[in-house]
């Protein structure tokens, strides 16, 4: 344990652009706007309500107890303002020695310019360097984008969806976990699958923008899923919002751990979900192959949106600078003959025939038609 006490125990971190600190008093204000802001609100076990008496007791029950008996170690993050001020933009907290745990908040003023991956580094390289612990782990619930992204960019191995890993204001949440071990690198593992922006028309002129999915597309999606046309055809999708909310956040898990790189396809004006597309298996048993699957919403069929889609999703998963696949396979319904139609449209050629492999919505078997595309 160090002779000396909170504050003047706590190591001054920095890369030249985020430094991590001590907390302060002046710091309250700033901490309570993040300990009350929404998101915060939504996605940790922050204490509601939360005021200026809460902020001053947790810098003494937990930032202070845990330097001074050194079973945890809390910075204060500290970024320049756009006049050139030092400004408080959060936390960042690793607990427990030997194994720990990682826990992060930021100011809302503070988010989409790296600076909490950068103060993450900054606080695991300071707990592996000076010997206070040898392996992290992270932990946020299932649908915590922001979190996700952290992890993803500090090169976390992302290990699993766990169903009931966390118990927050009375109640089981189902968790994602990662780790970093003494010696990882902090940069990430492999890319974030959706991350590249595509762009195309359909055959009537039709901007269309492909672009990562995100909470604002769940209502539409539902929609896409619950037609009845899409209940027939495409039996594992969700049918309610709740469980499109889950398939989107585990797009996000798939897209963060490189298995599935799934795309919005988006009116480029109204930016609307006209559907979704994705290249599947990308850590199949064939790790240079990929297979192909998409659904278009109700009010956007017949219009050539599916095969606009499809002819940039396959030219850029084919692409040695984009997914880099050297063969693209797809199957569908025999009947479904739209989708089999656009397939064949994208350069996609038969390959054979399954026997009555896939499930419909109506309790039977239909035959499945098997296409490839080799680059």
């Amino acid at each position: 344990m160090s002779p000396l006490t909170w504050p003047l125990s706590v190591p001054v971190l920095t890369d030249g652009v985020v430094t991590l600190r001590a907390h302060a008093p002046a710091d309250v204000p700033l901490m309570l706007e993040t300990a009350t802001d929404p998101e915060m609100v939504r996605w940790t076990a922050v204490p509601t309500p939360y005021g200026p008496s809460e902020a001053t007791r947790f810098l003494a029950d937990v930032v202070q107890a845990g330097w001074d008996g050194d079973t945890h170690r809390m910075w204060a993050v500290e970024v320049t303002d756009g006049d050139g001020h030092p400004r408080f933009a959060g936390d960042v907290v690793i607990r427990g020695r030997g194994v720990s745990t990682i826990g992060f908040s930021l100011h809302p003023t503070a988010r989409g310019h790296g600076t909490m991956a950068a103060a993450v580094r900054l606080a695991i390289m300071e707990a592996f360097s000076s010997g206070f612990t040898e392996a992290v782990h992270w932990q946020a619930h299932v649908g915590n984008l922001p979190s996700l992204r952290v992890a993803h960019a500090c090169g976390f191995r992302l290990l699993a969806e766990v169903p009931g890993l966390l118990f927050e204001r009375g109640r089981l949440i189902d968790g994602w976990l990662g780790v970093v071990l003494f010696g990882d690198p902090l940069y990430p593992r492999q890319p974030w699958r959706d991350d590249t922006v595509l762009t195309t028309r359909t055959r009537t002129g039709r901007e269309l923008v492909l672009r990562a999915p995100s909470g604002d597309d769940v209502t539409r999606l539902s929609e896409t899923f619950a037609d009845p046309a899409t209940r027939h055809w495409l039996v594992d999708k969700p049918h309610d919002v709740p469980g499109t909310r889950t398939a989107v956040a585990r797009w996000w898990w798939r897209a963060a751990t490189g298995q599935v790189a799934t795309w919005i396809v988006a009116d480029a004006g109204s930016d609307a979900a006209l559907g979704e597309i994705c290249v599947m298996d990308l850590h199949g048993i064939d790790p240079t192959s990929g297979e192909v699957g998409y659904a278009v919403h109700p009010d956007s069929r017949g219009q050539g949106v599916a095969s606009a889609a499809l002819e940039v999703v396959v030219a850029h998963a084919l692409d040695p600078g984009g997914l880099d696949r050297r063969r693209l396979t797809a199957a569908a319904a025999v009947g479904n003959t739209a989708s089999l139609a656009a397939l064949r449209g994208a350069g996609f050629t038969p390959t054979g025939r399954q026997t009555a492999a896939e499930p419909l919505g109506d309790g039977t078997h239909a035959d499945l038609d098997e296409l490839e595309l080799l680059r």
